[in-house]
Parts: C-alpha cells; structure tokens; sequence
C-alpha cells in the first residue's frame, strides 16, 4: 500500500500543473477573441438646424439669399476689397469665401475663369473625384461652373459666377477642421442644400 499511496501522489504532482496550464491556456483564448476584436470608428451625432433663408442685399454689385444659421463676414485678409466677404457657418466651423471682381477686359475675364479652375484642381492630390457642372441663368445673366470635390479635402465645393461680361463672383467652402470624408459627409451634404439656394437666388445689381 505505501508504494500505491507515493505512485498516486507523484501523477498528482505531475497532473495538477498539466491542468492548470490547460485551464490557462483555454482562458486565454476566450478573453482575447473579446477583448481585441476590431471595431469600426465612432462619430458624435449631428443635429441640424432648421432650413431658413435670409436676403443678402447691402449696396453690393450682387445680392442672395442665406441661411439663418450662417453670418456675413467682411474679408479680414483683405480689405482693399470692399466686395471680398465670407459666409460663416460657426455651427460647423466651415466658411464660404466669397471673392469679387469688376471685369475690366476679356483677358482679364479669361485669367479669373482659368484661376477658378486652377485652385479647384490644386486638390487633385488627395482628391478621389472632381467633378464639373454648368451653372445658366440666362434670365438673369447668371453663369459659371460648379467644382464638386470629393475625398480627404480641405474644400468640398468651388464654383464661380459671371456675367460673361463685367462681374465676376467665386465662392469655395472650405472647413476649419481636419479633413476626414467619414465625419463631414453629412455636413457637407447639407450646406450643399444652401449652396444651391445661393445660386439659384443669386444676383447682379448695377451700380
């Protein structure tokens, strides 16, 4: 009986150990399938003030309606242009930079057409699409092209506005923030909607 008594005891040294690493082992595993499964990013929820729209008309060469949410800047950078202001959307920390000129020669006029196109352009590094779109109001001598920017960009939407003969207006929106297409999308379809009215309630006033 004393040899059967030491033989048990030496497997249950040597069996206790073994099981214990099993156990382990087994545990390991099932902690780390749920602790380091991959999750997708978060972002806060945005919520979006109601539609209105106010008129813009202070003795400018032009005049539009915008939303209530957004408010008229002069053009710090600068001001030897009376008629440079920008459209701010403090909300969403994005800003509309309206530049305007007084078109004084046909080359003149082609050096701001081909100036607008250049500065959509200049994000074509990080940009994944650019597309064009003709703007044509004849009723209203209300005419240009629309820059629709997408990707990683620090501006979403260019376009200018022209007369085709005296006045010239671009507009670009750019946002103080970080470029990532994930988190902006949602705003950035949304101050389109304000962009459209811009344009379609855009314009010229003679001077």
């Amino acid at each position: 009986m004393g040899n059967l008594e030491q033989r048990l005891k030496r497997c249950l040294r040597c069996f206790v150990p073994f099981a214990l690493l099993a156990l382990f082992a087994v545990t390991a595993c099932n902690f780390s399938d749920s602790s380091y499964a991959p999750k997708p990013r978060g972002y806060f929820r945005i919520e979006f003030p109601a539609k209105d729209y106010l008129p813009f008309d202070q003795g400018f060469p032009y005049t539009f309606n915008y939303p209530t949410y957004g408010k008229i800047e002069p053009d710090k950078n600068d001001p030897k242009n009376p008629y440079w202001i920008n459209l701010h959307f403090p909300r969403f920390n994005g800003t509309l930079h309206l530049s305007y000129y007084k078109i004084s020669s046909k080359k003149q006029f082609n050096e701001l057409i081909e100036d607008s196109r250049t500065l959509a352009f200049k994000h074509t590094v990080k940009a994944t699409g650019i597309d064009e779109a003709f703007i044509s109001y004849p009723d209203k001598k209300v005419y240009g092209i629309y820059y629709t920017i997408t990707g990683n960009t620090a501006s979403s939407a260019q376009f200018y506005l022209t007369d085709s003969s005296s006045n010239y207006l671009r507009a670009a929106l750019y946002f103080d923030e970080v470029p990532r297409i994930d988190s902006l999308a949602p705003v950035i379809d949304f101050l389109k909607e304000d962009l459209n009215v811009f344009i379609k309630s855009f314009r010229w006033k003679e001077k």
